[in-house]
């Protein structure tokens, strides 16, 4: 069990219904035994795309660490977002988020995603 770890440390995964992302997952059931929140560092290349989906069961939060990108969350929400800012997308509710340049992010979920690398938790909206 891993209770310090870096992004080397872990491997690489693009989730499902995203395009142009890597992600590593940090803190989660498989890499420290987290049952209660998940940490990814997500990064996407200019155009990569986490395509508009929900998750039934997940809260997720992002905070922007570097480079800019269009966040969508529901129907009425759409903004440019860049470093500094934190995002919001409660269970259940629709969102997508597409790179403008080169962009870094942490993605928290709670509880953790049971498999972020399979279709079951990302539902497309």
């Amino acid at each position: 069990m891993r209770y310090i770890v870096r992004p080397e440390d872990v491997p690489p995964y693009s989730p499902p219904l995203h395009a142009g992302t890597v992600n590593r997952r940090l803190v989660g059931r498989d890499v420290n035994g987290s049952t209660r929140v998940e940490v990814v560092l997500g990064t996407l290349e200019p155009g990569g795309v986490a395509l508009r989906h929900s998750h039934d069961a997940e809260e997720q939060a992002i905070y922007i660490l570097e480079g800019r990108a269009l966040v969508e969350v529901g129907d009425d929400i759409k903004e440019e977002v860049g470093p500094g800012t934190a995002c919001f997308f409660p269970a259940g509710v629709a969102h997508r988020v597409e790179a403008l340049t080169p962009f870094r992010t942490l993605v928290i979920y709670a509880p953790p995603v049971e498999r972020s690398t399979s279709d079951q938790p990302f539902r497309p909206a």
